[in-house]
């Protein structure tokens, strides 16, 4: 380096910052001097300066290939091609720094629960990076979301906001057939939409009254894997769930396949897009004030538990492996005395089902 003042205050603070870093034992010998001869002979891995973030990106995504459903893969792969690739692919991960992250993050409009998502691969390959020794610590350990983003950020759109009996009966009437047994059945077990348009015969036992969810149909794809370890599990028949399941009988049963069709074309739904819009037109000709199709289960939840039925239970029922999401979600329906199931809730035990497939 030139000899000037500028450059002798560099290093002024360089051998402080060295100093300081020896103090507290953080001291990085070969971040310091990757090019010292001494690193073989101290036993120190130099370090890489020159892998880019986007090789380190292109490691995780390996991994992740090996690791990941197919669906989640490809929200990952979709937000790295859309966000990570052009911004940080030919970075230096020595350039990476906290404040570059904190600028880059800053222009993002959007909910602090989508960007999360789109660090998800990063903070990965950062993970990768800190394991290799290639550096010492992920500088997105030093960035925090609160204090970048605007407080809207966090607003949370999404809200608990199950239907009432007469809206139930609103919807249902409003629809017949096969689209009125899919939704009969939605409201009646909880289960998530890529479940139940995934769901098949073989998983419904008629002599125990139960349904096996093991599967799930997400982008077009049906994997035999749920959401979570939790996810698959046994869920019992009530009545709703049960006169559905007979009404939809003389429409699939005798192919033992899958259990709900799309009437339109005869086949499964491919994926809960199309569910979501015909459902957005039913709920509409119905009257009833719009929400998503995923308020079916937490119409079920909630009814439940106000009802007064053990939350573990309603926990094992939803997919849950523990207590936490539900006094998390339907804390104010557990506060209620407890009511009466109404009858479209109440399990269907052997002496009270019509027949048996």
């Amino acid at each position: 380096m030139a000899h000037t003042k500028a450059n002798i205050k560099f290093a002024e603070r360089l051998r402080g910052e060295i100093l300081n870093a020896i103090e507290t034992g953080t001291f990085s010998y070969a971040k310091y001097f990757p090019e010292s001869g001494q690193l073989k002979k101290l036993g120190i891995k130099p370090v890489r300066s020159n892998v880019t973030v986007g090789q380190l990106l292109d490691e995780q995504f390996s991994i992740y290939k090996r690791t990941l459903a197919a669906s989640t893969y490809t929200v990952y792969r979709r937000n790295y091609t859309a966000h990570l690739l052009d911004q940080w692919g030919d970075t230096l991960l020595a350039d990476l720094t906290p404040a570059a992250l904190r600028a880059w993050i800053g222009a993002f409009d959007c909910k602090a629960r989508t960007l999360r998502q789109i660090l998800v691969p990063l903070r990965g390959a950062l993970e990768l990076a800190v394991n290799d020794d290639l550096i010492e610590s992920s500088p997105l350990d030093r960035v925090k979301l609160r204090k970048i983003l605007d407080r809207d950020a966090y607003k949370v759109e999404f809200v608990t906001d199950p239907f009432n009996a007469a809206e139930i009966a609103a919807i249902l009437d409003a629809c017949s057939g096969q689209e009125r047994n899919v939704w009969q059945f939605a409201f009646a077990t909880g289960m998530r939409p890529s479940e139940y348009i995934a769901l098949r015969w073989e998983s419904v036992d008629m002599a125990a009254l139960t349904v096996r969810v093991a599967r799930a149909r997400v982008m077009g794809s049906t994997v035999d894997e749920v959401k979570t370890y939790a996810g698959k599990r046994l869920i019992d028949i009530r009545q709703g769930a049960y006169d559905a399941l007979m009404s939809q009988k003389q429409h699939s049963a005798l192919a033992n396949g899958l259990v709900f069709l799309d009437a339109a074309h005869g086949g499964g739904w491919n994926d809960s897009g199309r569910l979501a819009k015909r459902w957005g037109e039913i709920v509409k000709a119905a009257g009833v004030r719009p929400r998503n199709p995923y308020q079916t289960r937490h119409t079920f939840a909630s009814t439940l538990l106000s009802a007064g039925e053990n939350q573990m239970y309603v926990a094992k029922q939803m997919g849950h492996a523990d207590t936490t999401m539900i006094t998390r979600t339907y804390g104010r329906w557990l506060e209620q005395d407890g009511g009466v199931l109404p009858e479209f809730y109440r399990r269907v035990s052997p002496a009270r089902a019509k027949a048996v497939f």
